[in-house]
């Protein structure tokens, strides 16, 4: 891979990442949004920020000489904290479900 096809989807990868990092953390301070399945859209999201930030910064350090991530890993850092507080609201679900 060529180091601006390497640097193009590096930032493709980033900006997807931090858009449905957005869009993820929207949902966890606001889950009346989506009343019902909230909390496994917002995992979902959370997860899709985390492979999407990974996979930019792997790119990036193999490919692109001198790479600055801190986009990417400020991308990883929001989805590691919409995973942490959908991880939480999604364990109550299981635990109330489990027991009746």
């Amino acid at each position: 891979m060529s180091a601006e096809t390497a640097r193009r989807s590096v930032r493709i990868l980033t900006w997807i990442g931090i858009a449905t990092g957005v869009i993820g953390g929207l949902l966890v301070a606001f889950p009346t949004v989506l009343p019902v399945g909230g909390p496994w859209v917002q995992l979902a999201l959370g997860i899709a920020t985390l492979v999407l930030a990974f996979r930019a910064r792997k790119i990036g350090i193999a490919e692109i000489e001198g790479f600055d991530g801190r986009i990417s890993l400020f991308a990883a850092l929001l989805g590691f904290l919409i995973v942490f507080f959908a991880g939480q609201v999604a364990f109550g679900i299981l635990v109330d479900v489990a027991n009746p």
